[in-house]
C-alpha cells in the first residue's frame, strides 16, 4: 500500500496505526485478503491464496484430502511430510519432503517402551526395527558407503520414553523389573544412574540413524527433547534470569552431565531443536490468553540455552489433555501463529496434524486457512528476514505472561523496521489498545483493535532525525475538552504546522507556529480519536488526542 500525502491511513489488518503519510515517514501494512473460510468438511481451498514464498522451513504435516498438486509448496510451505505417488519427483523434490518416525522406541515390547526404563533393552531388537525403518524410507537403496539413502531434507525423531522428573524417576525405583543393581543404590544415585543411561539409550538410536542413513543433506531432529521443558502452567513460576541461568531447568536428556551445560551425547547429533507448542485452553478461559506469550517462551529460552536452529512444532488443534480437544484453535491464534515465532528467532515451523484425522475424522478446516493467511501477511515482507537483520524484544515473553500485557516484536533492517503485535489478553472485538513500540531512539504509538493482528512496516530514516526537533513537544491535557495546548521547549527555527485530523484524515483545525505555547480550540469539535500533526520541511510527528465532553 502506498500512501498519498497528508493523508492518515488504517492499516488494512483494521487495526488503528496513525501516522502522519510525510514523504520521508511511511509506513506499509501487510495487506489482508478478503477470503471465504472453507465451511465443508474435509476440504482446504488453497486457491484463495496467491502463490507465495517464505525464506524460512516450514513443514506441512497437515492432510492432503483431494489435493494432489503439492499445493502448500506453492503458498508458504517448503516441505511436505505426505506426498502422493504422482507429486513425487515430478512436483515435490527430496529436498521439499520431511519425515516422521514415529514408534522410534515402542512396537516391540521392551522396558523403554513399557517402563520408560533404560535398562535390560534388546539394542540388537531395536537396532533390526531401526535398520527395517529406515530400509523401507529408503526403498532399500544405499549409497557407495552402503548407507540408505533416504528422500527427505528433514526428518524427526518422535521417541518420548523418558520420566522428566526426579519424582517420577524415583518412583520407577519400586519397580521390580528394574534390575537389583540399580534398586540398591542410594535415591540421589539411582536418579543420576537413569539419567545417564537414558541420555546414553537416546544417543544409541540417534548414533544408530546416523551411522546408516546418508544425511549428507538431511536435518535430524527430535520432538520435544529441548533444553527447557514446561508445561503452559509453570512459566510464571520462576523469573526469566532463572529459566536461561539456572542448570536445573534443563532437561537432563540435553545435558552434559548433572552438574553441566547443554551438551551430551545425544543432543551433540541433533541439527535442530524442536519444542513442543501446543495449546490447551480455549476462550473465554482465561488461561487461553496467555497463548502466544506460552509459544514465543518456547522460542525464546531454548534459544538461551542453544544455538541450534529452533523449529516448533504446532498444532492448529488444542492439546489431547484440554477439555477442548480435538476442536480447532481460534481464527485470529492460527494466523498470529503462524508470524510470531520468527519475531522471536524461530528458524522455521513444524505444522503438526494426527495421522490418522485425515481417514478417520470429518472436520472444517478453516484454521488451515488462517494459518496459511497469517504465513501469506509475512511472506510481504520477506525481505526483512533475509541477510543481516536484528530481532527486536523488548520484554521477553515470560515476563508478558506474567503482566498480562500484548505481545510485540520487530525485525530492523537498514532503515526500516517490521512490528508484529497483538493484544491475546483484549475482552472484547473492540478494545482499542495502544501500545509504544520503540528501537533505539525511534519509538511510535500504535493502537490495536480487539484481538486482531498488527503487522506494519516503518521507515525509521525520517524519524530518528526528527526525534531532537519534537521529542520534547509537550501536549496537554489529553484528554482534552475546550482547548488543546502544543509546547516547544523553544520555538523551532524552521516554519513549522499544527493540524489537527479526524481519524479519516479529514482536516478540523490548522494553524503554524508562532510562539513556542500555541493553543488550538476545540470546544467546538465532536468527542472522539483525533490525531495532532506536527510538521515542517526537516520531518513530521503526530500524538492521538482523545476529546471529552
Amino acid at each position: 500500500m502506498r500512501l498519498q500525502p497528508v493523508v492518515l491511513v488504517r492499516c488494512l489488518l483494521g487495526l488503528l496505526s496513525l501516522m502522519t503519510a510525510d514523504a520521508l515517514a511511511q509506513q506499509v501494512c501487510a495487506d489482508r485478503l478478503t477470503f471465504t473460510p472453507v465451511n465443508v468438511p474435509n476440504q482446504i481451498n488453497w486457491s484463495s491464496f496467491p502463490d507465495f514464498t517464505l525464506p524460512f522451513p516450514v513443514i506441512y504435516g497437515g492432510p492432503r484430502f483431494a489435493d494432489s498438486q503439492a499445493s502448500p509448496l506453492r503458498h508458504g510451505f517448503s516441505h511436505l511430510v505426505t506426498a502422493k505417488d504422482n507429486e513425487v519427483g515430478a512436483l515435490v523434490t527430496a529436498r521439499q519432503r520431511a519425515n516422521v518416525y514415529y514408534g522410534f522406541a515402542t512396537d516391540i515390547n521392551q522396558p523403554w517402551e513399557t517402563l520408560f526404563s533404560p535398562w535390560n533393552n534388546d539394542l540388537n531388537a531395536y537396532r533390526s526395527k531401526w535398520d527395517r525403518y529406515l530400509s523401507s524410507l529408503a526403498s532399500g537403496q544405499k549409497n557407495a558407503a552402503g548407507q540408505y539413502t533416504i528422500p527427505f531434507s528433514r526428518f524427526a525423531l518422535d521417541i518420548e520414553r523418558i520420566l522428566p522428573s526426579d519424582t517420577r524417576i524415583l518412583a520407577l525405583k519400586q519397580n521390580a523389573a528394574i534390575p537389583d543393581t540399580y534398586r540398591q543404590l542410594s535415591d540421589a544415585a539411582f536418579v543420576t544412574a537413569y539419567k545417564t543411561a537414558m541420555r546414553n539409550l537416546y544417543a544409541e538410536g540417534i548414533t544408530y540413524v546416523r551411522q546408516h542413513t546418508d544425511l549428507t543433506n538431511t536435518s535430524v531432529t527430535s520432538y520435544a527433547d529441548t533444553p527447557i521443558l514446561n508445561t503452559y502452567l509453570n512459566v510464571i513460576g520462576n523469573t526469566w534470569t532463572d529459566w536461561i541461568t539456572n542448570l536445573s531447568r534443563v532437561n537432563y536428556l540435553v545435558k552434559e552431565s548433572e552438574n553441566s551445560g547443554v551438551g551430551g551425547p545425544y543432543y551433540n547429533q541433533l541439527d535442530a531443536l524442536s519444542p513442543s507448542a501446543y495449546y490447551y485452553y480455549d476462550y473465554p478461559n482465561p488461561l487461553a490468553r496467555d497463548y502466544l506469550p506460552y509459544l514465543l517462551f518456547q522460542v525464546e529460552v531454548n534459544r538461551a540455552w542453544s544455538n541450534k536452529p529452533v523449529v516448533p512444532w504446532v498444532w492448529l488443534r488444542y492439546h489431547d489433555s484440554s477439555s477442548s480437544y480435538p476442536n480447532f484453535i481460534q481464527p485470529f491464534m492460527a494466523e498470529a501463529t503462524a508470524i510470531f515465532p520468527f519475531f522471536s528467532g524461530a528458524s522455521g515451523l513444524w505444522l503438526w496434524e494426527n495421522p490418522s484425522f485425515e481417514q478417520t475424522r470429518t472436520d472444517t478446516y478453516a484454521a488451515y486457512e488462517h494459518f496459511t493467511h497469517g504465513l501469506y501477511r509475512l511472506s510481504r515482507f520477506a525481505d526483512m528476514f533475509q541477510g543481516a537483520y536484528e530481532l527486536v524484544i523488548e520484554t521477553p515473553a515470560r515476563d508478558l505472561m506474567d503482566k498480562q500485557l500484548p505481545v510485540w516484536r520487530g525485525v530492523v533492517k537498514d532503515n526500516k523496521i517490521l512490528i508484529a503485535a497483538h493484544n491475546s489478553y483484549a475482552t472484547s472485538d473492540d478494545q482499542k489498545t495502544s501500545l509504544v513500540v520503540r528501537y533505539k531512539s525511534w519509538q511510535r504509538t500504535i493502537e490495536l483493535t480487539g484481538r486482531e493482528v498488527y503487522l506494519c512496516q516503518f521507515d525509521m530514516s525520517a524519524v530518528t532525525a526528527n526525534e531532537p526537533i519534537f521529542a520534547s513537544v509537550s501536549v496537554s491535557p489529553n484528554p482534552a475538552s475546550t482547548e488543546l495546548t502544543v509546547t516547544f521547549p523553544q520555538l523551532p527555527n524552521t516554519p513549522t504546522e499544527l493540524e489537527l485530523l479526524t481519524i479519516q484524515g479529514q482536516t478540523v483545525a490548522k494553524k503554524t507556529v508562532a510562539t513556542s505555547r500555541e493553543v488550538i480550540a476545540t470546544a467546538h469539535l465532536p468527542a472522539g480519536l483525533y490525531v495532532l500533526n506536527i510538521k515542517n520541511e526537516r520531518g513530521s510527528y503526530t500524538q492521538r488526542v482523545l476529546l471529552t465532553r
